[in-house]
């Protein structure tokens, strides 16, 4: 090993020491809020990420977005959104076990649901929030008569489990894609505007 290449390890492995033991989320709030506000979701293949995203840009960028396998520390937060993609008509189990596990510091911050969903491609009716938001969601969190939306998703077959893929594929299912930006934004004003 020649002088150079030795050094150059050296300072790599002393940086290393000095890296935060676990990395944190990052975050997405640009602008400054007096109050601070975070959306919490769970995914599978992004679409609730990419949701969740898009609300808070419809908040003017106040919210953190978190992925609930990060395991936040919400309580440093005023305000919660809720939310995630849906399969078989529930959440993923990540997301219900952080609520499970939290729903002392989560049931007094919680402002809005929101669901993701392929709904077969077909519009979200009455129905469908009722199912996936007041059955569900609410159900769980123990929180009733807030802001709640159940948007369209997509499928992208890249993104899949093997197995869900190899099932959905089975269905003959096309890869498609029906979240719209414009209504993540329209509900993350909706529930702003609730708080303001």
């Amino acid at each position: 090993m020649n002088k150079r290449t030795f050094f150059k390890s050296g300072l790599l492995g002393m940086i290393a020491l000095f890296l935060p033991k676990k990395a944190h989320p990052l975050e997405y709030y640009p602008m400054p809020s007096d109050k601070k506000w975070a959306i919490l979701y769970g995914t599978w293949c992004g679409s609730a990420r990419d949701a969740a995203i898009w609300i808070s840009e419809g908040m003017d960028g106040i919210a953190n977005v978190f992925d609930v396998r990060e395991n936040p520390d919400l309580s440093v937060y005023d305000h919660i959104i809720v939310g995630g993609a849906v399969r078989g008509g529930k959440t993923s189990q990540e997301l219900q076990d952080y609520i499970a596990k939290n729903k002392e510091i989560l049931k007094t911050r919680i402002r809005g649901y929101f669901a993701v969903c392929g709904n077969m491609m077909k519009p979200v009716g009455p129905e469908t929030t009722k199912t996936l938001i007041d059955d569900h969601l609410a159900t769980i969190c123990s929180v009733t008569n807030i802001p709640s939306k159940v948007f369209l998703g997509r499928i992208t077959y890249g993104l899949m489990e093997p197995e869900v893929r190899k099932q959905m594929e089975g269905f003959k299912m096309p890869e498609y894609d029906n979240l719209k930006r414009p209504e993540c934004m329209a509900f993350g004003k909706e529930v702003l505007g609730t708080v303001i």
